[in-house]
């Protein structure tokens, strides 16, 4: 059918016909053949008239299509989500997180490996924000990602975006963590002696997380190793007698998770605090405990807490600042003090009697630095390869001559 008013430019004919045999419909003059809208994706006859060319997209009325980049990150994002058994909120929140950090320049240019791990970055940011206990290494190793790379990324995807990730409380990791525990049920992979109550194992677990937070033994620190090493002794201490005798290492074969490489330091920090708490309960100083059977006395120990933590790492010190204090001033009050700071009589007597204030690790036992070698001890060895200075060098010269053909050779003046 012909557009009214519309004439073939080559014969002047006004039957114009539409040809649809092929894919774009197509404007021909009956009378000579002439294409008058040839190539063009358009709209409305206007835009033919006008000659005019549509976007795709606008011709189709149809949006844009993912890139298949994209389109796999979604399908990653929903798939990490649904393995998680997450509520279908938190998959909508992580889909649209990565949404926009896919558009997001700083990410364009990124390498593969972290735009892969981008999508569980986002499933983790999700669930922080909603207060669902999960942890980076869960996430990692569903991902079989490293650590390191995947915290770059999650602190490269917080700073661009702006996003408010609020701090995972441990109450909620703990009863998270001991879900995944096969020691709460019969089976035949756990021994009868091994099968503990879930609810008594996750309220001891607690405590002993929250001693050693006030112990500084979780500041700057994984929670997983902590709270691996608590339900260990918590788990020991419900059943003593059956218990004692099992490794930390059997016992996460049992309930099935994988043990973390410094659990065992610290379960070593826990009893120490254990221990020094034990020495100020009379009726557990005739017994001579050891790191062992200080777990049978956790309950007791657990339930005067505030006042024992109190008597063995602050009486201490107070005794320490009063006997300071009669003789400040004095001569003998500065030989009293000086073994305590720079003799290593001082230092002997603080680790034999346990006399040592409650610090952070860190500063208990800090990391070795590497000595620097001494100067003296440089100049001493010589190698042969040493650079020549230019004193020693005019040492060698002994004519006028060689002078002068030194000087014009360096280019000296």
């Amino acid at each position: 059918m012909a557009a009214p008013g519309r004439r073939c430019p080559g014969c002047g004919s006004a039957e114009l016909l539409e040809d649809a045999l092929y894919a774009q419909q197509q404007l021909v003059c009956a009378a000579c053949g002439c294409v008058l809208a040839e190539g063009l994706l358009t709209t409305t006859y206007s835009d033919e008239e006008h000659r005019r060319e549509v976007a795709y997209s606008q011709s189709t009325g149809q949006k844009e299509q993912l890139s298949r980049c994209v389109q796999r990150g979604i399908r990653r994002v929903q798939d990490l989500c649904k393995v998680l058994q997450l509520p279908t909120v938190f998959e909508e929140t992580a889909v649209s997180y990565f949404q926009r950090a896919v558009q997001h320049p700083a990410f364009h240019l990124v390498s593969l490996e972290k735009k892969e791990l981008l999508g569980g970055c986002c499933v983790f940011v999700t669930c922080r924000q909603h207060n669902w206990p999960l942890t980076m290494g869960t996430i990692c190793s569903l991902l079989y990602a490293k650590q390191e790379l995947f915290a770059g990324v999650f602190l490269s995807l917080q700073k661009e975006l702006g996003l408010s990730v609020p701090a995972l409380s441990l109450a909620d990791l703990v009863s998270t963590h001991l879900n995944s525990f096969r020691l709460f049920q019969h089976s035949a992979g756990v021994p009868a002696p091994f099968v503990e109550d879930k609810d008594k194992m996750v309220a001891r677990t607690l405590q002993l997380v929250e001693l050693a937070g006030e112990t500084w033994l979780v500041t700057g620190r994984h929670p997983v190793p902590i709270v691996t090493a608590a339900a260990f002794l918590a788990w020991q201490s419900l059943r003593p007698g059956a218990r004692l005798a099992c490794p930390l290492a059997r016992f996460c074969r049992a309930a099935g998770v994988d043990l973390p490489p410094p659990a065992h330091l610290r379960l070593k920090e826990l009893l120490d605090i254990l221990l020094r708490m034990a020495s100020q309960l009379a009726w557990l100083r005739v017994f001579n405990l050891d790191k062992k059977t200080v777990v049978k006395h956790i309950g007791d120990l657990l339930q005067h807490r505030i006042f024992l933590l109190k008597n063995a790492f602050c009486v201490e010190e107070e005794e320490e600042q009063h006997a300071a204090a009669p003789g400040e001033g004095s001569p003998g009050s500065l030989r009293a003090v000086a073994p305590e700071k720079g003799c290593p009589e001082g230092n002997k007597r603080g680790r034999e009697g346990g006399a040592r204030p409650l610090l952070p690790p860190c500063l208990i036992q800090p990391r070795k630095r590497l000595r620097t070698a001494a100067p003296g001890a440089m100049g001493s060895a010589v190698s042969g390869d040493e650079p020549i200075s230019d004193s020693e060098i005019e040492q060698y010269l002994r004519g006028p001559e060689e002078i002068r053909a030194f000087s014009k050779a360096k280019g000296w003046p």
